[in-house]
């Protein structure tokens, strides 16, 4: 079973991404700070990071950065309330996964694991 970490300051949020992928046989762990997603990844691993982008204290850019360092190859999906194609264009440039909009509707959720998984899948990043 793939681990999935969400890093949100939301408890709405966290919630909704643990129902979804809890439905879809992930191990769930959550994490409301980015220092504390820091310190998840490095003790849990896993194969996938959802991270808001807009969060108090160390916002997602730098959790980007910091978990890239960590693992060159990890899969980090960021997440924004801010539909702002400058924060897309940044996020991708610092090598982000994949980027979804809140409210994170089901679709995009989906499309975001197929990304995810095939790059799981083939062992690149």
């Amino acid at each position: 079973m793939r681990k999935v970490l969400i890093i949100d300051d939301e408890k709405p949020t966290l919630a909704m991404f643990e129902l979804f992928l809890e439905a879809y046989g992930f191990e769930v762990l959550t994490a409301e700070k980015g220092e504390e997603g820091i310190a998840v990844f490095e003790a849990e691993n896993p194969s996938i990071v959802f991270t808001d982008i807009k969060m108090p204290g160390m916002d997602g850019f730098e959790v980007l950065k910091r978990i890239k360092t960590i693992s060159p190859g990890a899969v980090v999906v960021m997440i924004t309330g801010h539909g702002d194609r400058e924060l897309e264009k940044k996020a991708l440039d610092l090598n982000a996964t994949d980027f979804i909009h809140k409210p994170v509707q089901k679709e995009a959720l989906d499309a975001a694991l197929e990304k995810a998984e095939k790059l799981l899948n083939n062992g690149t990043s």
